[in-house]
Formats: structure tokens, C-alpha cells, sequence
């Protein structure tokens, strides 16, 4: 059994991850990743050499490291993570702080089963707030979703759902409630949007992901 990935070790894979991406062709040199992680070359010659010892990185004499098929899958693994939870801070909680550091430190305390739940949950996003691509992994995003809560984002063409949670406050509730989407609303997505109780609706992506429901 492999030893599980201890929390530096995950941080020192997503600033791997990152320096690969803007070079992929180079090897990743040591004082790179010191720059990055801002501690000294020698700390971070110690650390890529345990990552060594786990399989995520081949070294390359004198040049630098690059990381393994193992070491990029784990690598990329963390970085999603903490993009999803960026997406979740923006999008579900409207957080104003510093989006980046608060995602960095959730990110390390997801499990498999708890990213999936949150991508769903987020309606399987595809870029971070700042743009950047979301690093990808299978997803059963039309299978398998039974009677799951997930946004309206993320709700099949022909489904039928049934609205279970608004997530807005007073004011926003009261102007979805005037337009009919309320709590035990029946709700189907179309192929031009989406019919409620009967009435067919256009609605912006932006409320989709806030409007939480069940399939029937």
C-alpha cells in the first residue's frame, strides 16, 4: 500500500505542476521551486528527492526533474482541488477574502468522494475564477446522478427536477418567486432553456448554479 501524500508534499506537486505548465518541455530546476515555495534551495532539493523516492518525479543529471505520469495525475489532482474550492468560495458562498489562500488551505481536506460531490454540486466547472483551465478528470456528469442534488447548471436536457434549494437572500428569492421558481417547483431543461410548472424560461448561468434541485 502506497503512504498517503503528506500536505507539503501536495504543495510542492502543485507548484510542479504549475512550472510544467509554462514550460513542458524543460526540466524543473531546483531553484525554481525554491523561488516558488520561498524556502532554500536546499529544502527544496530535500523534497523533490522524497518525491522521487514516491514515483512522481524522474530526475534528469544536472538538469532538473520532470514528474512521472504518477506525478502528474497526483500533481494535477490538487491543483482541481483547490480550484474547485476557488469556484465554490466565488460562486456558492460569494466570499470577498482572499479566495486564494482559503481555497489552498480546503483544498487539502477533500477526499475523492467530497471533490466529486462539490464538482457536481458546482455543475462540473471548467475554469477557475481567474480564468485558468481546471485541470480534468473523469466525469460521470449525465450518469449515475439517481435522485442527487445538483445545480440546475448541471441538470441533463429532458430531466425532470424538483427545485430543493435557492441559494440567495431575501430580495433575490422574492424576484426568482415572482418568475415562479420557488421550493417544490417542477423544473425540466429544455432545449431552449428550461420549463417550470408548465412555463418555458430562460436563465442566466449564473443563477443555474445557485439554484439547487433534485431530479424526479
Amino acid at each position: 500500500m502506497s503512504s498517503p501524500i503528506l500536505e507539503d508534499q501536495e504543495m510542492y506537486l502543485k507548484v510542479l505542476y504549475e512550472v510544467q505548465l509554462i514550460d513542458a518541455e524543460s526540466p524543473i530546476r531546483t531553484n525554481q521551486v525554491a523561488e516558488a515555495m520561498s524556502v532554500t534551495a536546499a529544502s527544496a532539493s530535500e523534497m523533490l528527492k522524497r518525491l522521487g523516492k514516491k514515483g512522481f518525479l524522474n530526475h534528469v543529471p544536472y538538469k532538473g526533474v520532470t514528474l512521472t505520469e504518477k506525478g502528474l495525475e497526483a500533481a494535477s489532482r490538487v491543483k482541481r482541488r483547490e480550484a474547485l474550492m476557488e469556484v465554490f468560495l466565488v460562486q456558492m458562498l460569494d466570499f470577498k477574502g482572499d479566495i486564494k489562500d482559503v481555497a489552498c488551505r480546503l483544498e487539502h481536506a477533500l477526499t475523492d468522494e467530497l471533490e466529486s460531490a462539490i464538482d457536481r454540486l458546482l455543475g462540473f466547472p471548467s475554469h477557475a475564477p481567474d480564468g485558468s483551465e481546471i485541470p480534468q478528470r473523469s466525469r460521470e456528469i449525465t450518469t449515475g446522478i439517481g435522485s442527487v442534488l445538483l445545480p440546475l447548471s448541471a441538470l441533463p436536457e429532458g430531466m425532470q427536477s424538483t427545485v430543493e434549494l435557492l441559494v440567495f437572500d431575501g430580495v433575490d428569492c422574492k424576484t426568482l418567486g415572482d418568475s415562479g421558481i420557488t421550493v417544490d417547483a417542477k423544473i425540466e431543461r429544455t432545449s431552449g432553456g428550461f420549463e417550470i410548472d408548465g412555463v418555458e424560461m430562460v436563465i442566466s448561468k449564473s443563477l443555474q448554479s445557485r439554484i439547487l434541485v433534485r431530479s424526479n
